[in-house]
């Protein structure tokens, strides 16, 4: 098993099932959490580690019996020592575009939490060999499987940490504010995303892209326990209910059938909890006004990603306000939107994302 992004959340989550089921981790790679990668080396003892920057080679601790390597193309070195046949990308952010397309040259099975993989380039992308890990696509393909009769599908979002702030504030909000998610704990950018809704206008185009449909919208859920709903054409509607911790669909990925029997997955007591699912609201979110256009015109994503993944950072070193965020990524959007019509290729795709992200630094 190979686990990419190891000291996230879902990395974390993975790695707990790991040893729970005694599977064997080939490889990891991490960030600069070198701290707790140093744990899981010394725990499950990985051939091949590969670490974002060099600089930090020299806290690895490692034996002599493993390998090393670092930066973009140290990733990808790695991934060509492998063996196994699964992968777990759950890198954050375009850098995870890379590890995802070798894996798939490499005819490993892609379990895949890097969202920006399809967000960017799934046009280029042949989903056959994908696992989604996201609990909402996890949940869709379990709805779906015996179905031939569906009419549209329904993700859910839990509204992010701002979703009862008033709606003249929301602007003005502080990253503290906008990192304090109501019912997870999860990285900050994803925290941030999931505040404007950036969030779940990627997974929209993930289900395009897996699911090869247009028919698919979202809408509130504020327990994070439903993931998604699927109508049929005699207008039933069937629901997915799981808890929010990701465990379910890694468990899948990681044990395939044996996952049906797992006791690693804690029951929910549903009388814990009242649903009520509502629209999403594009005066509190305005980014959600996109949500149409991107479904018609799918590599508007490359804009949206690159745009947000700058602006989030420069809202986190309070470079920016909450509100600058989406008023720029429109900004972005109105620069580059005739561009897309000239993306041919994956290289086309890593040029537009650079212009957007240098666009978006400067402005």
């Amino acid at each position: 098993m190979i686990i990419l992004g190891s000291t996230g959340s879902i990395g974390t989550n993975a790695l707990k099932l790991a040893k729970d089921h005694n599977i064997k981790i080939e490889m990891l790679s991490a960030g600069s959490n070198i701290e707790l990668l140093n744990q899981q080396i010394k725990q499950f003892t990985p051939s091949f580690i590969a670490i974002k920057d060099t600089k930090d080679i020299n806290k690895v601790n490692i034996n002599k019996n493993q390998k090393i390597f670092s930066g973009e193309d140290g990733i990808l070195e790695a991934l060509n020592h492998t063996k196994s046949k699964i992968v777990i990308n759950a890198i954050v952010g375009f850098s995870g575009l890379k590890p995802s397309l070798e894996s798939i040259k490499l005819n490993k099975t892609l379990a895949l939490a890097n969202k920006e993989s399809l967000v960017v380039s799934g046009n280029f992308i042949d989903t056959a060999n994908i696992i989604p890990l996201d609990s909402e696509h996890f949940a869709l393909q379990e709805l779906i499987k015996d179905k031939k009769n569906i009419k549209k599908m329904i993700i859910t979002a839990s509204g992010g940490a701002l979703r009862d702030i008033d709606i003249n504030e929301i602007a003005n909000q502080t990253p503290q504010i906008a990192l304090n998610h109501p019912n997870w704990n999860m990285g900050k950018k994803i925290t941030i995303d999931s505040a404007t809704m950036v969030n779940k206008l990627f997974e929209i185009l993930e289900a395009k892209y897996l699911f090869h449909t247009n028919n698919i919208d979202a809408l509130i859920e504020r327990n994070s326990i439903i993931h998604a709903l699927v109508q049929t054409n005699d207008n039933a509607i069937f629901a997915h209910l799981g808890h929010s911790d990701m465990r379910l669909p890694i468990s899948y990925a990681m044990l395939g059938e044996k996952a049906k029997n797992t006791e690693s997955i804690k029951e929910i007591d549903i009388t814990n909890f009242n649903f009520k699912l509502s629209k999403i609201d594009t005066n509190r979110y305005p980014l959600w006004n996109l949500k149409d256009e991107i479904l018609k015109q799918p590599q508007l994503g490359i804009i949206l990603n690159a745009a947000n993944e700058i602006l989030v950072y420069k809202f986190l070193e309070n470079k920016i306000k909450f509100g600058d965020i989406s008023s720029n990524i429109y900004k972005a959007i109105e620069q580059f939107e005739t561009q897309i019509k000239y993306i041919k290729n994956i290289d086309d795709v890593f040029m537009l994302n650079k212009e957007v992200m240098d666009f978006s630094s400067f402005n």
